[in-house]
């Protein structure tokens, strides 16, 4: 009877105060969590993880040398991924970031590139961005990733030491302009003759991925890939 109590209850609070999807914002039913069932397969899948030669790593040919590059999703203004990226980076839902985490990393366990995976990387805020924000949301995705790769995620050793202006309507030249000399790496040893998965959330013009990777491939034998939960053109 006591169960039964709690169950009516629990359906009564979800009558009153429904869990709503991050992404579509409409309710969810027993069993969903975060995601719908209709988001969870039909957002805007890339498939990067299918092909070489994607839109991602031709963000950067002729800028630094990647062994694979990716991207989850699509990202569109106005769409559900753009919901979705609000909720988890601004909203203080972390375990968006996970999930999305362990679904990319399903994909990427079936390209071999990504098989041979050392370390993951999440490009790092500035410690004070971090304090602001509580948590760092490529953090949040590298982790749900080494969930599923069974991998181990680096977070102390790449670091942001200058604060950078936002970059959300900046040109592509000034985005560069604006990322230079900003990472460092403290312990470069522990990347050396190593394959590194430098993540981050979304992908423009990639000028951060950009410069974190260029201080990166500074280390001997370093081979460098890179993946977001999202690529925007």
């Amino acid at each position: 009877m006591r169960i039964l109590k709690s169950q009516y209850f629990a359906d009564f609070i979800s009558l009153c105060f429904p869990e709503l999807c991050a992404a579509c914002r409409e309710s969810l039913v027993a069993n969903e969590y975060l995601l719908c069932t209709n988001c969870l397969y039909n957002l805007p899948y890339t498939n990067f993880h299918l092909t070489a030669d994607n839109i991602v790593a031709r963000q950067f040919w002729g800028k630094i040398k990647l062994e694979a590059a990716y991207a989850l999703y699509y990202f569109n203004k106005g769409g559900k991924v753009q919901n979705l990226m609000h909720q988890f980076k601004y909203k203080g839902m972390q375990e968006i970031g996970t999930i999305l985490g362990n679904i990319a990393g399903e994909q990427l366990l079936q390209n071999e590139l990504f098989k041979t995976i050392d370390l993951i990387v999440p490009v790092p805020l500035h410690k004070k961005r971090l304090q602001q924000r509580g948590y760092n949301q490529s953090a949040c995705f590298a982790n749900g990733l080494a969930q599923t790769m069974g991998l181990t995620v680096e977070l102390t050793n790449l670091i942001r030491e200058i604060p950078t202006e936002t970059q959300t309507r900046k040109s592509r030249f000034a985005r560069f302009e604006n990322m230079q000399e900003v990472f460092l790496i403290k312990s470069p040893i522990t990347f050396v003759n190593k394959h590194v998965l430098l993540v981050d959330d979304i992908v423009t013009t990639g000028s951060t991925l950009e410069a974190c990777g260029i201080e990166l491939l500074k280390i001997e034998g370093l081979k460098l890939s890179v993946a977001t939960i999202a690529y925007a053109e």
